[in-house]
């Protein structure tokens, strides 16, 4: 049987398979049920990203699965990434309001010019459940948008 394209990706078909199994396992045990969107949705994260529920790189919350920081870390670490600054742009950026701009630049080596990305948050354009945070989440925007 020839594997398609979707299982010859980086994590090799057995490698993703065997996360797939240690993932649902994981979930059914700690996670009580799933749905089967959630199951399609966690197949497609093992798949794709090979991230370990078991080692904290991922969460179910709100029904939806989530990268945490240990599972960018892992991404990063993987991906050889070197370093990234992150910086706020001042010219857009206004406490009182809590309005906030950053810029991030991703380097995947020493001698790399970097990759930008640009976040920004503020009190119309997050949830109400992280008000008041809307700095860090402007900052890890920033993060996640550099490629």
């Amino acid at each position: 049987m020839r594997a398609t394209s979707r299982e010859s990706d980086d994590l090799g078909s057995a490698k993703w398979r065997t996360i797939l199994r240690a993932n649902v396992g994981f979930a059914k045990k700690f996670c009580k049920t799933l749905t089967c969107l959630q199951r399609l949705a966690l197949k497609t994260i093992s798949r794709d990203l090979g991230l370990s529920l078991a080692g904290g790189e991922l969460r179910l919350i709100d029904g939806n699965w989530y990268v945490t920081h240990a599972g960018l870390m892992h991404l990063s670490a993987r991906n050889r990434c070197h370093g990234i600054d992150v910086r706020p742009v001042i010219s857009f950026c206004d406490a009182p309001s809590s309005r906030w701009a950053f810029k991030a630049t991703v380097y995947k080596s020493s001698k790399c010019r970097g990759f930008v990305g640009y976040g920004d948050a503020d009190p119309s354009n997050v949830s109400p459940l992280v008000h008041g945070a809307e700095m860090r989440v402007a900052e890890t925007r920033a993060v996640n948008r550099a490629p």
